[in-house]
């Protein structure tokens, strides 16, 4: 289902991660993704789901269960809604990628799960608007 880069990387660095099919998605959970200080919690799985035409197509938003909070308090952009997949209910952090921004071909979930760390460090030092 997935490239093998992309097998080669979560095996190397998402030990225990289940890839598996949902609703016509690919779904992988990567269990107790680390989160930066500033979350109420040190880790939560992490959930993708990559359309069919992954590669060619790029990723689209991410899931956590349990869902992540500041440990401030304050509410994290656009992570309101909460989705069931996979029998589970999911925080879903609707961020989507600019135009360009995913190279077909060079980029792969290794620099997907960089940018899903990039805005976990940006949503941990956010201060309310």
């Amino acid at each position: 289902m997935l490239p093998p880069i992309d097998q080669g990387h979560l095996q190397a660095r998402a030990p225990g991660h289940v890839v598996s099919l949902d609703g016509g998605m690919i779904a992988i959970v990567i269990p107790s993704f680390p989160l930066p200080n500033g979350f109420t919690a040190a880790a939560a799985d992490l959930m993708l789901r990559l359309a069919p035409g992954y590669p060619d197509v790029q990723p689209d938003m991410w899931w956590f269960a349990p869902a992540v909070r500041r440990t401030d308090g304050q509410p994290i952009a656009a992570t309101e809604s909460q989705e069931v997949y996979l029998g589970r209910t999911w925080q879903r952090w609707s961020r989507h990628l600019n135009p360009g921004q995913w190279r077909s071909g060079i980029d792969s979930l290794e620099s997907y799960l960089a940018l899903v760390r990039k805005e976990l460090e940006a949503a941990a030092r956010a201060r309310a608007a």
